[in-house]
């Protein structure tokens, strides 16, 4: 029978300070926009992130790799983070309000994820989506009006 080994009390190897170890953590503006990206994306009241022509490049982007940064820039440095949305809204939706979740979820998301400290944080309402189709999409069939018709004859009409 194996004998298992004495079980000392004490501070376990792995619990202690790692020693002084050289290397650094980098994290690209990608990634950050990414992050911001998603968080700007769970808010409700988001219909969608870029303008009209961007969002047309990222279905394209959607269909060969996606790209989950479009409509957000960022810049980072070492430690600080500056992010720009683009997005669109929903129609029905307080922009001011939508504006100011849609700050406050980036900030929380890129503080939290990244570690970096956010400085700013500018949001962009390019459009407001009121649920018209896009060029080159058609609308839903609608039943044909059929046009007025004049009143029937009495045959008591004087001309």
């Amino acid at each position: 029978m194996e004998q298992y080994p004495e079980v000392r009390p004490g501070t376990p190897v792995y619990a202690t300070d790692p020693p002084e170890a050289g290397g650094r953590t980098v994290i690209h503006e990608q990634a950050v926009a990414k992050v911001a990206a998603a968080a700007a994306r769970s808010v409700p009241g988001v219909h969608s992130l870029g303008t009209t022509p961007s969002r047309a490049l990222g279905a394209i982007r959607d269909a060969v790799g996606a790209d989950h940064a479009s409509g957000v820039r960022a810049e980072a440095g070492a430690t600080q983070a500056a992010v720009d949305v683009t997005l669109v809204a929903k129609y029905g939706v307080p922009l001011q309000k939508l504006a100011d979740d849609v700050r406050a979820a980036v900030y929380r998301a890129v503080e939290q994820y990244t570690g970096l400290t956010v400085i700013e944080v500018n949001v962009e309402i390019a459009d407001v989506y009121i649920g018209e189709p896009r060029q080159g999409e058609s609308r839903q069939a609608e039943a044909p009006v059929a046009p007025p018709q004049p009143p029937a004859s009495s045959g008591n009409e004087v001309l």
